[in-house]
């Protein structure tokens, strides 16, 4: 049970300031509707049991009414009070702290993610995969190139909808480190489910060295067989679609694949990031994944073999 209740793609694990505040503030309702039930649930039990009214009782159902229509607003007051402070709350924890600015571009089914900086060479551009530093406030941006798109990180926040032509924000504030799993959560077509998202909250050190990394140029490849890979993958179709910065792909289409084997998945978390998955993908991406905007390019081995060496090696 405490596996489930802190897994990846928990609700109730309590990885963001978010999700901690409104967990209890869900407790406390749950407590006070289940204190409800169980009177009312007793009542009628004694209702059933006790069927015959007693003479001269009107005084005391008259009383009965009064306790219950105060039980009620009393119970009302107490949710209401408690919703205001967890509101109140959230909004001190965040207050007068500059947040992470982070640009997330929903598209039929992947995540395009960008962090922006002080200049255009402070910013990030990656897909599918978002890095928090813990305890640092993140804002997030929300929007949609095709249909609407719901983004939820159930262990860190609530769920925020991205609306084709409109911009939505929601705030994030990890709490602990640890990687977890954020979802579309609005049907989006047939690939909805396999429209996921890699997150990882990790320390501000931690954060800073991923930053550096993902700034800086694919490395140039090493051995022959992923040259000959570099070669077909920034001259030939791939280059229309995909951008591998410091090279001739430049394509604005598809995922960013730059430092693509950093990554923990395949295809918005279709695959692990293995090479045998990586074969899958590249040698049928329809077969992976039917519908999604990559086409089958039926690939001699030879260049299969090339441009899987080549995709392994950007880190």
């Amino acid at each position: 049970m405490s596996a489930w209740l802190n897994g990846i793609q928990s609700a109730t694990s309590g990885a963001g300031l978010h999700d901690q505040q409104f967990n209890g503030l869900f407790l406390l309702f749950l407590g006070i509707t289940g204190f409800f039930y169980l009177i009312v649930i007793v009542a009628l039990i004694a209702a059933i049991i006790l069927r015959r009214r007693r003479t001269g009782s009107e005084p005391l159902a008259r009383a009965a009414l009064f306790g219950w229509v105060g039980a009620v607003v009393v119970g009302l007051a107490v949710l209401s009070a408690a919703s205001f402070l967890v509101d109140r709350r959230v909004d001190a924890a965040t207050m007068g702290r500059p947040p992470l600015k982070i640009e997330l571009v929903a598209n039929q089914w992947w995540w395009d993610v960008r962090y922006h900086g002080a200049s255009p060479s402070d910013e990030v551009h990656t897909a599918n995969e978002l890095h928090l530093p813990v305890g640092v406030p993140a804002l997030v941006t929300l929007k949609s190139n095709d249909v609407i798109h719901s983004f939820w990180v159930p262990p860190l926040a609530g769920k925020q909808d991205l609306v084709p032509g409109r911009t939505n924000d929601i705030l994030l504030l990890p709490r602990r480190t640890g990687l977890f799993r954020g979802q579309c959560a609005e049907f989006c077509g047939t690939q909805h489910a396999r429209m996921a998202l890699d997150v990882t909250v990790e320390s501000l050190p931690d954060f800073r060295r991923w930053q550096r990394a993902q700034r800086a140029p694919a490395f140039a490849p090493r051995t022959a067989l992923a040259q000959g890979g570099y070669a077909y993958v920034t001259q030939r179709e791939c280059a229309n679609c995909h951008n591998i910065t410091g090279t001739p792909a430049s394509g604005r289409f598809g995922p960013d694949l730059t430092h693509l084997a950093s990554r923990r998945s395949i295809g918005a978390g279709t695959y692990p990031m293995t090479r045998g998955h990586l074969y899958a993908w590249v040698a049928d991406p329809q077969g992976a994944k039917p519908g999604n905007n990559m086409p089958y390019i039926g690939f001699e081995a030879q260049d299969l073999h090339a441009v899987v060496a080549y995709l392994q090696s950007l880190k």
